[in-house]
């Protein structure tokens, strides 16, 4: 089974990182109030961020390595994500679409 953790933007511009199996499942999850408590406070969200990793194990580590990033580390991860395009298709089903803002580095994610 694949681990993935992911890192998606909310509609007040913080970054909520998480892991899942399935991240576009995960990101629909959020946008449907199902999710974590704080994108359910501050939805709708856009998946901005995949990366496989081995286990589930490591998906926790991953998920805390990345909380701990400042903002502006964070948006450039995003920037560099290819995983994101490969896993929609290219297509930019993403979510809805925000720009650069706050830090929501205490959030975490449910699977």
């Amino acid at each position: 089974m694949a681990y993935y953790c992911y890192m998606v933007r909310c509609a007040n511009d913080a970054f909520y990182t998480g892991w899942t199996t399935d991240p576009l499942r995960r990101v629909k999850q959020h946008n449907a109030g199902q999710g974590a408590r704080y994108t359910r406070m501050h939805g709708p969200v856009a998946l901005v961020y995949v990366e496989e990793v081995a286990d589930h194990s490591a998906a926790l580590k991953r998920e805390v390595e990345i909380k701990r990033y400042s903002h502006a580390k964070k948006a450039a991860l995003a920037q560099g994500s290819t995983l994101v395009e490969e896993l929609t298709g290219g297509d930019g089903d993403r979510g809805p679409a925000t720009e650069d803002g706050g830090d929501s580095r205490n959030a975490q994610a449910e699977s």
